[in-house]
């Protein structure tokens, strides 16, 4: 579904990403993790032209992303990018429209089956009240959800979101990395809480200093060795009660 073969990227004299190959299957949740200036959101920028590979190719089922149509990318994959605009002079709900933007020509006019994705959306993220209000004069956390159903309503295959918790309650990180896990489609999501990462994602690939250090699932991956290499932190991993997965514990 979404390969990364041999990426790097490369800003000034500064090499980010360094030689990752890193294959997601269709109907899998992959989270991207490592310490901050790993390289987690440079790489995650090259799966939507927001970053272009200095070396190496990025392929969405097949076609690479940087030679195929930015329709085709608009429409396959649905974003989020860690640092969005939050100053959109728009209603909650016109935000949204611009999540289906890929799927109609420059001048269509939104249809009822627009309207009922973008409701579907909204429900998705507990926003649906809030539909008609100025998304600028909502907190950071009501927009992050916004973002996240921005991205759905474009009914993408494939999800690429940076850091989709930030600014988000308990209460709906929770509720996001269930749905991201249970809607069935492919995902990619770089996250910092490890918890999570296990918890949620089918696998983990863990990235150090611009290069993939391992990548498995999270019983394999979130171990004592992780947290002293990669992050020189000194933890337990105790099984959660409920599922087993990993769960770190500092010490």
């Amino acid at each position: 579904m979404l390969r990364f073969d041999r990426v790097s990227v490369r800003i000034g004299d500064n090499l980010l990403v360094d030689d990752v190959t890193l294959d997601i299957a269709a109907g899998e949740t992959v989270a991207l993790v490592g310490p901050n200036g790993s390289g987690k959101s440079t790489l995650l920028r090259t799966a939507y032209r927001a970053l272009r590979p200095a070396a190496g190719t990025v392929t969405l089922d097949g076609r690479d992303v940087w030679t195929t149509p930015v329709r085709f990318v608009g429409r396959t994959a649905g974003v989020v990018a860690q640092h969005s605009p939050a100053d959109f002079p728009l209603t909650v709900a016109d935000v949204l429209m611009l999540g289906r933007a890929a799927h109609k020509g420059m001048f269509d006019a939104d249809t009822a089956a627009d309207r009922a994705l973008v409701v579907a959306a909204l429900e998705s993220v507990d926003m649906v009240d809030r539909a008609e209000r100025d998304f600028a004069r909502l907190s950071g956390g009501e927009r992050q959800r916004v973002l996240v159903a921005q991205a759905l309503a474009g009914q993408p295959s494939v999800l690429l979101f940076d850091e989709p918790t930030n600014h988000l309650d308990l209460r709906h990180r929770l509720g996001l990395m269930r749905m991201i896990r249970d809607r069935g489609g492919t995902a990619v999501v770089a996250l910092h809480d490890l918890d999570l990462a296990a918890r949620f994602c089918d696998r983990i690939a863990v990235l150090e200093r611009g290069r993939l250090w391992g990548v498995g699932a999270p019983a394999e991956i979130v171990t004592s060795e992780l947290l002293a290499e990669v992050y020189g932190v000194d933890a337990d991993i105790l099984p959660h009660p409920r599922d087993r997965s990993p769960m770190v514990v500092p010490t």
